[in-house]
Formats: structure tokens, sequence, C-alpha cells
């Protein structure tokens, strides 16, 4: 293991630090790292005092800083270097897999991103660890060294990462045709208002967005959360209510008859990026083409 310093930061300090971040707190960082909570809590004082800015918010659990998120990133990404050169130097722990951390949203998750991972060479040997999250929140997941890729919806980098431009995925507005005679037979802008809403979750604001579109506050008053993709599309497919629905997962259901689109001229398209750490990593490198090469034959360019 390096036990050398990192520029000015001796990296046990900065390992330490991660340790209290992912442990939660100073007691389990001390029993991961088998010291006392006593040089956890010091080693981490030391750190503070040497870069001059407080790294930890001492809640529970420990929650890090701005400045101390910079840290913590930097701290997995010297541990991913550190396992690499293992891998290439045929060191001890060189057979264990890979693991590649990956934030992606529900909706690329179900129609084409597993498809994307199918890619990925079997050799070496890896393991992928996906935390699903709205596009628009991916970043932060990135941001905070959580994960060393994302799927996400801004083209702007987090500092350290590189951006890719993946395609577009489109949300049509649809409806069972039951409910769109029942509650969308009229004027668009005074039926999404009484209309029932299908949304993810509570922060969900793309069916919102889709009435503001039209000049209103936003969807009706009446909503079904449903925190699955799948479960979405399915639900809209049965009539509780209107939702914006992939195209991939629409497709089929319009087909089928069981989805009408309600405003066809109004589809909204998002733009997908991938952002990735900016290291030498082969699995990461493997990875990245993988995802860009079935992004370009699945999303809209």
């Amino acid at each position: 293991m390096l036990t050398a310093a990192f520029g000015d930061l001796p990296l046990d300090q900065v390992r330490t630090l991660l340790a209290v971040v992912d442990e939660g707190t100073f007691d389990a960082a001390a029993a991961a790292l088998h010291v006392t909570p006593s040089a956890v809590s010091q080693r981490v004082k030391a750190l503070e005092q040497r870069t001059g800015r407080v790294l930890l918010l001492r809640t529970k659990p420990v929650r890090p800083t701005d400045s101390g998120a910079v840290l913590v990133r930097l701290a997995r990404q010297v541990s991913r270097l550190e396992r690499d050169a293992y891998a290439e130097l045929g060191l001890s722990g060189a057979g264990e897999p890979t693991r590649v951390s990956v934030a992606v949203n529900a909706d690329s998750l179900a129609t084409w991103f597993l498809g994307a991972l199918t890619r990925v060479p079997r050799e070496p040997q890896l393991c992928f660890e996906l935390r699903r999250e709205d596009e628009d929140h991916t970043a932060t997941l990135l941001r905070e060294g959580v994960v060393m890729a994302a799927v996400t919806s801004s083209p702007d980098p987090v500092p350290g990462c590189t951006v890719r431009y993946l395609g577009r995925m489109r949300y049509l507005p649809c409806a069972h045709p039951g409910f769109a005679e029942r509650h969308l037979d009229g004027p668009l802008r005074e039926s999404l208002v009484e209309a029932p809403v299908v949304v993810f979750d509570r922060r969900d604001d793309f069916q919102d967005g889709f009435a503001r579109r039209l000049g209103l506050d936003g969807a009706g008053a009446a909503r079904h959360h449903v925190p699955t993709s799948e479960g979405f599309a399915e639900a809209v497919a049965a009539g509780l209510g209107w939702g914006m629905v992939p195209e991939p997962q629409a497709e089929p259901l319009l087909r089928g008859g069981q989805l009408v689109e309600f405003a066809p001229d109004l589809a909204v398209d998002v733009p997908l990026y991938w952002q990735q750490w900016k290291l030498d990593s082969p699995a990461l490198a493997t990875v990245a083409d993988a995802v860009v090469a079935a992004a370009r034959e699945e999303l809209r360019r």
C-alpha cells in the first residue's frame, strides 16, 4: 500500500478522511483502519490544519464539506490508480475483480445502459457497482467522489472529470386510450390541470416541466408516485395517470394500443452525457468506450 505523501497531503490522513466519510463515524472508521478513535481524530485534525479548511461536518453520519469532498474524491482516485498499478505489475490482489462504480438514471438503466455493459470485454474481470439517481443529480455523486463515472444531463464537467456526449433520450407525453378520452378530451391546458399524473418520486419535476411549456404552473395535484422506470411506464399504461414515457418503453405499448400520444408534437428530448474521472485507468476507459458505442446505437443523435 502506498504510504507516502501526495504533494503536501499525507496519504494516511487523506485515507483516514475517506474512511470516516464511508463509515459514518470516527469510531467506525477507527475499527475499519485498526487504529484508535483518537488516532483518527488526530489525523483528520492534522489534515484540516494542513489545508486550512474544515473538512467534515460532525453530524451523524459524518458528512464532508465542499473542501472535504475534494479530498474524498482524491482518496478514491488514488485508491483506483493503486489497484490498477498492482494489477499491471501482477502483485498480490491482482486476481481480484476490478470494481467500477457508476451513477446512472433509472430510465437509462431500464432501457439501454445494461446492454452497454454487456459489451465490456470479459478480461480483465470487472464488477459494476451501479447507483441509481436522477440524471440531474448523478453529477453530485461524481463530485463527492462516490462514483467514478456518471450518466448525467449536464454538459459542464465536474472538476477533475471529462465529458463525452452520448445522445438524446426522447420522452413522449402518453396516456392509456381510455384515460385520454376521459381526462384529456379537450383543450390541453385546461385538461392537464385536473388530470391525474404519474411521477417518479417527489423530486421528479419532469411532468411539471412539460406542463409549464404549455403556460401552466405545473401538472395537476392528483399524483401517483411510482419510483421505478418500468413501474412508471406500466402505471401510465394501466390508466392511473398521464406521464412522459421514454421512447424505447413507449413504442411497443403504442403499437399494442395500450398507450396513445396525446400531444405528439410536444415530445421532449433530454441530452445525456458521460462524465468520468480524469484517470489513466484501463478499466474505466474500457467501460467508457462500451457505453459510448451503445449510446450511439440506442439514443437519438
